[in-house]
């Protein structure tokens, strides 16, 4: 007999040969129906393959992100088995599971091309072959046998592939009359597929080296349902409607410049508005939990990149060194805020009384990311961090890290992210050179980041080689309006910069000891954060934060003078707006005020100015009616008060 160890704890009993399938069909039969591929002690595998003895195991299902990308995965050889069908000869490159869908690099041979024009075809032809219900069947081949195998199939690439591949780890998998090298693993069998969707056909270097010759990458999606299909369609579209770069031209937020130069965005006024009242938000958060605010320059010397591991780690990925008029000295654009504040916390002597330091600043910093990288405010070249570090003794470092995920959870709620996980990024077990510091200290960085979660309550999962090179994080994963996940805040354990920096303070026995150094960004970067919170609100922004809470919309000029006392009236009561005095129709100024999304539209015109009072239309929802000034003050005020 087999013992099997749930994810739960519990145990079952199964017979000697049994297969995942066996273990969720022992479960229930819904499960078994559901069930797509298994985790066995932490690896992906096939359903229908032999369990092991005393092996940890779960059940994956569409529902698990394992479970997807096994079924995206399955899909790309689905795809691959309909082009062989409908381009005989194609010769085929690799084809993996990505975070929405899978893609497939093919060379479709000289002469031959595919455009959004075919994908019907293509999408007909997957379907066609799906609902033969063929089975995914592993087979275990040596490498002689392979080699053979697409030596006859004239599959250049995949021959190229097996050059790296051990005699004794080769496997081919195959569904109805298509067979390919894979590690695998696969859904039970193609049945499952009964949605597919061509998205976008674009081209790829082979293994990404200009040097070689560009295939064919066609992407697609597949669901278990039509409906998640049109679902998912749907979510594009919307997606599309709520895309920061569109929405940040229309809104006049912010705007690149080819001059200026690729990934350095230019913030205009309404922007900076924005941006100015999200650092006022954080500052004064910091300013009640103990932190003080400090400024570091926009350059460094070499010599204090060298220091941190930051040189070695991305030195030749940065921005080039700036060269003086003075020979061999050599200055970097600041990649980094933490190596200036670690020079910060060394300007005088420490005592454990005065720990913890905590140093707080938007300090903006550069890096050179691709060109092909860049992607409006998400991926640029320069960005402004709300970095802060707190310098503290050991015992201190599971509460100051508390204090900090209470930062994060405040600001989080205060922008209405309620859907979110914390991700316990710790390093690679099997690849410690990617990381500096001792095993010792790295044990007690994690340690120190799992109790805090724990006892916080948060939803955690833990992704080991996710840790920065310095330590381990606690991210947190944010789901948006859409359904879309984001890293947004993060935290650090960092044993190793004090060291690298020699930092110290006295301990009450006189001697001299090390502080930890924590890592905090709650926004994460300013320029990201704003993309995703426009992106998640469709740039309708929480009332307190936004640019324009109002603008007055006189009927005709001969009310500009009322409309301009309103705004006055509401400016001395902190409001923020504007008045619309163009020579326009008053249909025309709400259209444009509603497309402008700003929150309240307040109409005046004789009888308003006559009795004194507003009438008040809300975005989105349209005539609120006539009140006083007063009235209006006292509803937006409340409104805010329940966030702030």
């Amino acid at each position: 007999m087999l013992n099997i160890i749930l994810p739960d704890g519990s145990q079952r009993e199964l017979a000697d040969g049994a297969s995942g399938y066996d273990l969720a069909a022992s479960i229930s039969e819904g499960l078994a129906r559901n069930a797509l591929a298994v985790t066995v002690n932490g690896e992906v595998r096939d359903l229908h393959r032999p369990l092991p003895n005393n092996a940890q195991v779960s059940i994956l299902t569409w529902n698990d992100p394992n479970g997807k990308a096994t079924y995206w995965h399955s899909s790309a050889h689905l795809m691959a088995e309909a082009l062989e069908a409908l381009y005989p000869g194609v010769k085929l490159a690799i084809g993996p599971a990505i975070e929405n869908g899978f893609y497939y690099d093919v060379d479709l041979g000289e002469g031959r091309s595919i455009s959004s024009e075919d994908f019907p075809e293509i999408e007909k032809k997957m379907l066609e072959l799906a609902k033969n219900k063929s089975q995914y069947i592993r087979k275990e081949v040596s490498k002689a046998d392979a080699i053979a195998y697409f030596t006859e199939k004239q599959d250049p690439y995949k021959l190229e592939l097996l050059e790296n591949l051990e005699d004794g780890n080769i496997t081919f998998y195959t569904q109805g009359g298509f067979t390919d090298l894979c590690r695998g693993p696969h859904i039970p069998d193609t049945g499952t597929i009964k949605a597919a969707k061509l998205m976008n056909v674009a081209g790829a270097y082979w293994r990404g080296d200009e040097k070689n010759k560009q295939l064919t990458r066609l992407y697609g999606i597949t669901f278990p349902k039509a409906k998640d299909l049109a679902e998912y369609l749907e979510r594009l579209e919307e997606a599309k409607r709520r895309d920061h770069r569109k929405l940040g031209k229309e809104l006049k937020l912010f705007a690149f410049s080819e001059k200026v130069g690729a990934g350095l965005p230019l913030w205009l006024p309404k922007g900076t508005a924005l941006r100015e009242r999200l650092e006022q938000f954080l500052r004064r958060a910091q300013v009640k939990a103990g932190y003080s605010p400090v400024v570091t320059p926009h350059i460094g010397a070499k010599e204090l990149y060298v220091t941190s591991g930051h040189y070695e780690k991305y030195g030749a990925d940065s921005f080039q060194p700036i060269k003086t008029p003075n020979p061999g000295e050599e200055f970097f654009l600041k990649p980094m805020n933490c190596p200036h504040h670690c020079e910060i916390y060394k300007t005088e002597p420490r005592s454990y009384r005065d720990l913890p330091v905590r140093l707080a600043e938007f300090g903006t910093v550069y890096r050179y990311e691709q060109s092909g990288e860049l992607h409006g405010l998400t991926r640029v070249r320069g960005f402004t961090q709300d970095d802060a570090h707190i310098f503290c003794r050991p015992d201190q470092v599971k509460e100051e890290f508390m204090k900090v995920i209470d930062i994060v959870l405040y600001v989080l709620k205060a922008l209405d992210f309620p859907d979110f996980t914390a991700q316990i990024s710790l390093r690679d077990p099997e690849n410690k050179a990617k990381y500096i510091g001792s095993d010792e200290n790295w044990e007690k960085a994690e340690s120190a980041i799992q109790e805090a979660a724990l006892e916080k309550g948060l939803n955690t999962v833990t992704e080991y080689g996710e840790a920065a090179f310095y330590g381990p994080k606690l991210d947190f994963m944010v789901r948006d309006a859409i359904g879309r996940r984001w890293q947004l805040g993060t935290i650090q354990v960092d044993y190793n910069l004090p060291e690298r920096f020699d930092l110290e303070y006295t301990a009450a026995d006189n001697s001299k000891q090390r502080p930890v150094m924590i890592h905090r960004a709650p926004f994460g970067s300013l320029e990201r954060f704003v993309a995703v919170l426009i992106e998640h609100c469709g740039g309708n922004f929480p009332l307190w934060l936004t640019p324009e809470q109002f603008i007055v919309l006189p009927i005709s000029d001969k009310f500009i003078d009322y409309a301009e006392q309103v705004k006055a009236q509401l400016e001395q009561r902190d409001l923020r707006g504007t008045v619309d005095a163009r020579d326009e129709r008053i249909g025309r100024k709400i259209r444009d005020a509603e497309m402008g999304k700003i929150p309240y539209l307040l109409v005046v015109g004789e009888k308003e100015a006559q009795d004194n009072i507003i009438s008040v239309r809300k975005h989105g929802e349209g005539d609120l009616g006539s009140m006083p000034l007063e009235a209006f003050v006292k509803s937006v005020q409340s409104q805010m008060a329940e966030v702030m």
